[in-house]
């Protein structure tokens, strides 16, 4: 029996990785974690999720302030589950069939058998009239779950991809089953107000809920009223901002600047190498810059950081073999002995490197083919701390809603993505000044820290 909380978190990993060669675990990098953790030590909660090893299932445990309550997954659960209906069925199929989704009954049984685990690992956990807070695509059962076991709690959801045009949702054979789920919560929260939309034309066409009469963005369902929230989720902005005023970062990227000559325009790529990210898209619009604009394109660099990702999905086994063959090409079309036009990096950065990286480029390409959010364009934004820089952002990013002074591009259109290249490259410090200006005030009003309090407060009003 797992220890009381009046506050539970609930996502697929817990926010910590266990070091093997130190015996210990580390707490994972990154401004969610940040911004959560207060909230459950506040709280005295809980956060419930798996260790992200098969067959891994330690007693619950404390860990830099928060109590973990770890859920376990079989090896066969692992690649059913995890590897098969998450990354392979509702990934593709929620970032617009960019793949073509695969269904196989044989994954949806293990979905719905790990999402009744967590259910219970929550049930077990919470309060009487506590509040559950359940996370992302891989859980989205949960709150139907729980609703059944423990129907006084209090429980709300994230997505924190999009949520896919009722016309796609529909190919899921399971998709009423998947919105009663979700609806089984008394909030649920969503990237974009398109998602929203989108969920709620698929929940009134295949779940029988209702829209109440003068209550907007509300649904109604078995009798409870369900609310509908667009929360875009942010960075920890003073973090970055911080970051980028020491001495060592600021060193960083001066010396990055240098190895690819202090006179070049340096254009900037960070991505999890991931068959969304839209990387190769982009590599060919470089490439169509090259061919079209030479002169222009002679006096930049791209920098690609590729972020390992699910190596083990086939679909990313052949998307890095297709970067890296862009890359090769471009090299080798147009680079000499004295210049390499893209720099081409398959690792991950620590967030020191990262900030630099940041503080070096002129131009960050953000360009997903679809994308909940991109927090990466928000993380450049707030590096700037001159007020410089210049975002190339798609417009099938959700943080597009946000950053509207971003020059905004279509990253299938690689000749309109070429001429904007170009546009970044050559126009002046005071135009991109203007643009970056308001990109960090939004930044900086809306952080993740200011995320979290709008999702809490919609929880408990």
């Amino acid at each position: 029996m797992n220890p009381a909380s009046d506050f539970v978190m609930v996502a697929n990993r817990l926010p910590v990785s266990r070091d093997d060669e130190a015996d210990r675990w580390v707490t994972s990098p990154g401004g969610l974690v940040s911004a959560l953790v207060p909230i459950l030590t506040a709280r005295e909660g809980a956060w419930i999720g798996w260790t992200g090893a098969p067959d891994d299932a330690p007693p619950p445990f404390e860990h830099d302030g928060m109590r973990l309550i770890p859920v376990p997954l079989t090896a066969e659960e692992l690649e059913s589950y995890y590897l098969g209906f998450c990354n392979n069925t509702l990934w593709p199929l929620y970032h617009n069939a960019i793949r073509t989704p695969a269904y196989h009954r044989h994954w949806w049984r293990p979905y719905q058998a790990v999402n009744a685990r967590f259910a219970e690992a929550v049930a077990e956990t919470l309060n009487p009239g506590g509040t559950a807070w359940v996370h992302d695509y891989q859980l989205q059962l949960v709150p139907g779950s729980l609703r059944s076991l423990r129907p006084e709690v209090t429980i709300g959801f994230f997505l924190h991809i999009p949520f896919p045009p009722v016309e796609l949702f529909a190919y899921l054979p399971w998709r009423t089953s998947v919105l009663r789920g979700l609806l089984g919560s008394d909030v649920l929260a969503f990237q974009t107000e398109q998602s929203v939309t989108n969920f709620r034309d698929a929940a009134l066409r295949y779940a029988g809920a209702t829209e109440p009469p003068g209550r907007e963005g509300e649904l109604e369902f078995e009798g409870r009223r369900v609310r509908l929230q667009w929360a875009p989720i942010s960075v920890d902005a003073d973090a970055f901002e911080s970051a980028a005023g020491r001495p060592a970062v600021i060193d960083s990227a001066e010396r990055l600047r240098e190895r690819i000559r202090p006179a070049r325009k340096l254009m900037l790529g960070v991505d999890r190498l991931d068959y969304t990210k839209g990387i190769d898209h982009r590599l060919r619009a470089v490439q169509t810059f090259h061919e079209r604009h030479p002169e222009a394109a002679r006096d930049t660099v791209l920098l690609q950081l590729a972020v390992p990702s699910r190596e083990e999905v086939i679909q990313y086994a052949e998307q890095r073999e297709r970067v890296e063959r862009l890359v090769g090409q471009i090299n080798g079309e147009h680079g000499d002995p004295g210049y390499t036009p893209v720099v081409y990096m398959y690792r991950h950065l620590g967030f020191e490197e990262l900030v630099a990286a940041y503080l070096a480029a002129d131009v960050m390409l953000v360009t997903p083919l679809a994308d909940g959010m991109n927090l990466v364009a928000k993380e450049y934004i707030a590096s700037r701390t001159s007020d410089d820089g210049l975002l190339v952002l798609s417009e099938f990013a959700g943080a597009a809603a946000e950053l509207k002074e971003a020059l905004l591009v279509n990253p299938l259109d690689l000749d309109g993505l070429a001429e904007t290249l170009l546009y970044a490259v050559t126009i002046s410090r005071e135009a991109s000044a203007s643009r970056m200006r308001p990109l960090r005030q939004t930044v900086r009003e809306y952080d993740v820290y200011r995320w979290s309090r709008n999702c809490l407060e919609a929880l408990e009003s």
